[in-house]
């Protein structure tokens, strides 16, 4: 018998070790938006966005994006990984009041390399 939780709780620890931040370039946009990827959830990863960010009028929940993941090491390569979009949350009255909590899942390693 596999142990489902083991396995999903083990991948964004994985995550927060292996990478330091989160690039998002989305269609339409002029900007590039990068964000320090956050460990606060058992559910995944998670990043930090204002309110006033015009990132979040071109996010939804199910969205799945190539992001640009950058690596706590720097002589490691930069990787692209299909991440989907997972949950878009305001903190009203925890640790980051007024900041929206966006939560992703990695979908699959492309092992895209810059």
């Amino acid at each position: 018998m596999t142990n489902n939780f083991a396995e999903r709780s083990a991948k964004p620890r994985n995550i927060i070790d292996q990478f330091y931040s989160v690039e998002f370039s989305v269609t339409g946009s002029a900007f590039v938006y990068q964000f320090k990827i956050w460990d606060i959830s058992p559910k995944g990863i998670r990043v930090l966005v204002k309110e006033d960010s015009g990132l979040l009028n071109r996010l939804k929940v199910g969205d799945i994006l190539n992001l640009k993941y950058y690596t706590t090491d720097s002589s490691r390569p930069i990787e692209y990984l299909e991440t989907e979009i997972r949950d878009i949350a305001k903190d009203e009255n925890g640790r980051f009041r007024g900041l929206y909590l966006v939560g992703l899942s990695i979908v699959e390693n492309q092992n895209t390399r810059q």
